[in-house]
């Protein structure tokens, strides 16, 4: 059977990305660039930076995902592109190209939710990087949690997802990245901080979990408060010993709530089946608790693989791949009028 291939393209944010998905949602290629050396002296991502490095990236990136999948574009069955939310400067970059692709090879252009990207990743398969795992069956309650974005969703199908809560102020990601900016980690924080919290002792100091009478929402800007108003008392630790117990306490205050919110979604939803998914799903403490809780309640606990967890284009092009199978796609040479939207809820 001949395999319907997708092209996919993001550019939400500081990651230039395309790759090569087919109908059956296996990954054959997953190309992506990080900005991160060119954001790090700023300790952000700075957006006119993002979006001039898109320019000079994209081409070369499709290019590279074309030539790793071992085809021409001739041999796509169309296009998928992430039009939000993200940055819309950056965004427009991938959207052109992408815009390009389809126009000079008449292809259906299909316009993909960043935020249903990432929760529909796990249902991907890489032979580079899977281990034999299972697919969550659906339903299933999707934990989203990144850098700009920390929601739960309930997922009941392909296109069909309801938001059940999210964060009423930072992310997650966002509160991880200015902790290890408070104490002079570098950027990007949160493997940073991931790495030196795995000498630490996660009880060395107790930092506040928000919003116990709100459970399937969340709050981290005390969290952040909290943490500076200890560094500015204790002095950012002297010690890789000292600095590692503080970061392993900081980290387990942020993923203690993540996982403790999204399990009782879980039970009060009545499914079984967890996803953690977007970038913090790489945090390897996060992965490890989710896991033995899901595990202690009867919860079966998916996450991806890391490549699959930060931005990707593949997770893009599974989406495009579901929407052409399903016949929500544009025709052939439809969709070029497609915008960018820097906010763009599910649904």
């Amino acid at each position: 059977m001949t395999r319907r291939l997708i092209l996919g393209v993001e550019s939400s944010c500081d990651e230039t990305a395309a790759a090569v998905v087919g109908d059956d949602l296996v990954v054959r290629s997953n190309v992506v660039a990080s900005q991160d050396a060119l954001h790090a002296p700023y300790g952000g991502v700075v957006p006119e930076i993002a979006s001039r490095s898109h320019l000079g990236r994209v081409i070369p990136i499709i290019e590279g995902a074309l030539d790793r999948a071992e085809i021409g574009a001739a041999d796509l069955a169309g296009v998928a592109v992430t039009r939000g939310p993200g940055l819309v400067g950056a965004l427009l970059v991938g959207l052109q190209a992408a815009k390009a692709v389809a126009f000079a090879h008449h292809l259906p252009l299909v316009g993909v939710n960043h935020l249903e990207a990432h929760l529909m990743a796990v249902l991907l398969v890489d032979g580079e990087v899977d281990r034999p795992r299972s697919r969550p069956a659906f339903p299933f309650v999707g934990l989203l949690v990144s850098g700009g974005h920390t929601a739960i969703y309930l997922v009941r199908d392909w296109g069909d997802l309801k938001l059940i809560g999210e964060t009423r102020d930072d992310a997650a990601g966002e509160a991880i990245d200015k902790f290890a900016r408070m104490a002079g980690l570098g950027y990007p924080g949160g493997p940073i901080v991931d790495t030196l919290s795995a000498a630490g002792n996660r009880a060395a100091w107790a930092f506040p979990r928000a919003l116990p009478r709100a459970p399937t929402e969340f709050s981290f800007s005390g969290l952040k408060t909290a943490v500076r108003t200890h560094i500015e008392h204790h002095g950012i630790p002297e010690g890789d010993a000292a600095l590692a117990d503080l970061c392993a306490s900081v980290q387990e205050a942020l993923v203690d709530v993540l996982v403790d919110k999204a399990l009782h979604a879980c039970a009060s939803l009545t499914v079984p089946r967890l996803v953690i998914c977007g970038g913090v799903a790489a945090n390897s403490r996060l992965r490890a608790l989710a896991s033995e809780r899901g595990e202690a309640v009867g919860v079966e606990v998916h996450q991806p693989p890391r490549p699959l967890c930060t931005d990707n284009a593949a997770m893009i092009a599974g989406v495009g791949a579901m929407a052409l199978a399903q016949g929500q796609a544009p025709s052939p040479g439809a969709g070029l009028d497609l915008n960018a939207a820097a906010t763009l809820p599910i649904g």
